[in-house]
């Protein structure tokens, strides 16, 4: 514990010095006061604790540590179970080094598939992104560490990342960018949000007000300290205004003497620097009974298991005609690819974890099959310039190989330069050499099963034609075994995709606007990102949002919504697994309001549950829709509001296999607007209190038209072609029909009074 009970107690120097780092990864100790130097470092998908110096970029040595499976492959579980008890393990690793607070989760949402950093982020949709960091922070900060919710906002890319400006309409901002966010902080409070690098519509993150402050504390009341992700810091004073009370890494003491400057100077208030400082105080405090309370050594094999069980929860069965998978153990099996003695397991840049072990796939299988079963060949290499004759040799001989084994078992994918932090990726292609490859190995086998490693989505344009595809992503340390669990059948797959895969780039909604231009990005496909825009324009995709098989077979029964007395939508289904094999089924739950007022995505998810069953088990699921998760953001009020009327829940296997309908009756939020002389005569005709006078008056004027609408084509309405008319400019109505005094300047103004005065 800290001998200082308050900022107060410190000098203006002093406070100033504890809102900066005092080197790559840790804060500045005040050795007068007895305040200890307290350690943060990457993660997220494990501990990247650097033994000497620090860098950003995974250049440096780190201590070993599990490599869990990152948020692509962690997130496609859809299991809040299961993402909260690798968050444990990973607090337990934390805890045990020493380190106060572990970088992550990552929340931002995937709006391109070409963002090179995808693999650390959980999903398209805001809902599966704020749920499952929720639980990851949770995991994690209940073994007494802390967690740093990143990165903050609206950080959707990685080219020109520590400038570019994000422009994006209120609405997708609210609903979309931020939305995961709001779940986080409301839910689980991690003790850190990181901001980002980039700006958000002009202004950075690290200088935001509207965002670190407002937003996030005022609105979501977030109770923790503000990170900057190293070297996002733009101005120092501005961001300590603005709420970003701690700059990392060090500045050699640069910007604590500008914010000393300021204080003194009279342009910071010092009250300001208090409020910073004690954040930091606050974390320090909290941070001294987790850090290094959980005795080591680390139980490597433990949570080796648990790394395996989460990447064998994360792999996606996107195909499996015949029923191909699984294998069985008397099937000869060539495995083929680079992959298979080169696994690539993680992505590149700051998350690059120091594993403990990895998995040998060549092992595991042979564990399943026997050694005399299982064969293996290179077929294409990862090199960067490959000769072409070595690229001949290797396909000859995996082509080969296929030929006279049972089932080929091909490992595509990304070699590591193609996808990393720092730079996105220019496509969505798998390398030539390996679809080549592919196409001759079906060519002598029909027997084929894809594997693919990718931390971002790649298209498929072999996917009518192979029998079987696994979505492997990348799963961590112990993909290997998890890979062979579920080729064999020992782990029934279970995992959906949390993302779309599109079937070309050109698709995507974010195609003709990203990477953007001159530091500026235009989301301009607003609120319809991801399957929200597939589902829109009704195109087709290779394989939609939620989709993942089993290898056994779910029947839905028909769903039954209610709400309940707190005003959430309680939504029950009856699912029954139907096949011979335990299995676990994501039930996913999607809303819409036909005839709403706003423009709205054809569904949204608002729930889902992860569900264990038993052969010819059933069991009545029973999931809950927030009320809140039904409201849209008001332009006009900015404000949430949950527009009344008949909801639409589609119960679902994926956004495009609706199971069950039902629908319930939803009471909407009042909002009254101020009326001025530019509303609209239709807005001024729905107001509760001057509506019904408006409407006697409008139609007296009308009665007296009756001229104007002998020229009308029949059918239409005069009234309604006035509804958009604003009340101001009426009087002119009024004149022409020769009747003025029914729709005049002074009534005008009288009703806008009336309507805008308060309502006992």
């Amino acid at each position: 514990m800290t001998d200082v009970t308050s900022v107060s107690e410190l000098t203006l120097e002093e406070k100033a010095s504890l809102t900066s780092g005092a080197s790559f990864w840790y804060t500045k100790p005040i050795e007068r006061a007895g305040i200890p130097s307290i350690m943060l470092t990457d993660g997220p998908h494990g501990l990247r604790k650097q033994r000497e110096g620090g860098d950003h970029l995974g250049l440096g040595d780190s201590v070993p540590a599990t490599c869990f499976p990152p948020a692509v492959a962690l997130g496609s579980s859809w299991d809040v179970d299961l993402v909260r008890r690798v968050g444990e393990a990973l607090g337990v690793e934390t805890s045990i080094e020493g380190v106060a607070v572990l970088l992550g989760p990552g929340v931002n949402i995937k709006r391109s598939p070409l963002c090179g950093r995808n693999f650390e982020y959980l999903s398209e949709d805001p809902l599966v992104s704020g749920v499952l960091g929720a639980a990851y922070v949770g995991g994690v900060q209940s073994q007494g560490v802390g967690t740093s919710l990143k990165h903050f906002a609206a950080n959707n890319q990685e080219d020109d990342r520590m400038r570019s400006s994000s422009d994006v309409d209120p609405r997708p901002l609210r609903e979309i960018y931020l939305r995961g966010f709001q779940r986080v902080v409301e839910d689980a409070q991690p003790w850190t949000v990181m901001c980002s690098y980039n700006r958000i519509n002009g202004v950075y993150a690290s200088e935001d007000p509207w965002l670190l402050t407002r937003v996030l504390r005022d609105e979501w009341g977030f109770e923790g300290l503000v990170v900057s992700d190293w070297g996002a810091v733009n101005e120092r004073v501005a961001g300590l205004a603005a709420g970003m009370d701690l700059e990392m890494p060090s500045s050699n003491g640069i910007t604590d003497g500008q914010i000393v400057a300021a204080v003194q100077s009279g342009s910071l208030d010092e009250s300001v620097l208090d409020v910073a400082a004690g954040r930091v105080l606050d974390l320090v405090r909290r941070s001294q009974d987790g850090a290094g309370a959980v005795p080591g050594p680390l139980d490597v094999d433990a949570h080796h298991a648990i790394a395996r069980e989460a990447a064998g929860r994360g792999i996606v069965l996107l195909k499996n005609d015949g029923d191909l998978l699984p294998l069985a153990s008397q099937q000869t099996v060539a495995l083929i690819g680079a992959f298979v003695d080169r696994p690539r397991f993680q992505g590149a840049g700051s998350s690059m974890i120091n594993p403990t072990k990895v998995d040998d796939l060549v092992a595991e299988v042979v564990a399943y099959a026997g050694q005399d079963a299982v064969f293996q060949a290179p077929g294409f290499s990862i090199a960067v310039d490959p000769e072409p004759a070595e690229v001949a040799r290797l396909r000859d001989e995996a082509v080969a190989l296929a030929a006279e084994k049972d089932v080929a078992v091909v490992l595509l994918g990304l070699p590591a330069r193609l996808e990393s932090e720092g730079y996105d990726r220019e496509d969505i292609d798998l390398p030539a050499d390996q679809l080549a490859l592919l196409d001759a190995v079906l060519e002598v086998n029909p027997n084929v099963v894809v594997v693919l490693s990718n931390g971002g989505v790649v298209a498929l344009p072999f996917a009518d034609r192979v029998p079987a595809i696994l979505e492997g992503w990348l799963l961590g340390q112990a993909g290997g075994g998890a890979t062979a669990d579920v080729l064999y059948g020992a782990v029934t797959p279970s995992a959906k995709l949390t993302e779309t895969i599109p079937l070309r780039l050109e698709d995507t909604p974010a195609y003709l606007d990203f990477p953007g231009e001159f530091s500026h990005t235009r989301y301009g496909e607003g609120l319809f990102v991801g399957y929200r825009w597939y589902d829109a324009r009704r195109m087709d995709v290779a394989f939609p949002f939620g989709h993942g098989l089993s290898y056994t077979t779910f029947a839905y029964g028909d769903a039954t919504a209610a709400i309940d007395a707190d005003g959430e939508i309680e939504v029950t289904v009856a699912v029954t697994n139907t096949g011979d094999r335990a299995g676990r089924e994501i039930v996913q739950v999607y809303t819409s309001l036909p005839g709403g007022r706003v423009q709205r995505p054809v569904r949204e998810l608002k729930a889902f549950a992860s569900v264990p069953l038993e052969p010819s088990e059933k069991k009545d699921v029973t999931l809950t829709i927030r009320r809140a998760d039904l409201a849209y953001w008001d332009i006009r009020t900015d404000g949430w509001v949950v527009e009344g009327g008949t909801y639409v829940i589609d119960v679902a296997a994926s956004s495009r296999d609706i199971r069950s309908t039902t629908s319930v009756d939803v009471e909407g939020d009042a909002v009254t607007l101020p009326l001025s002389k530019t509303s609209s005569i239709g807005e001024v005709m729905a107001h509760p209190v001057v509506g019904p006078m408006v409407q006697a008056a409008i139609a007296q004027m009308m009665g007296t038209m009756d001229g104007a609408a002998a020229i009308m084509p029949e059918g239409v309405d005069p009234s309604k072609m006035m509804e958009s008319f604003p009340i101001g400019r009426a009087g002119m109505f009024a004149a022409a029909s020769g009747s003025p005094g029914g729709v005049s300047p002074e009534m005008i103004d009288g009703l806008i009074a009336m309507a805008n005065a308060p309502q006992s």
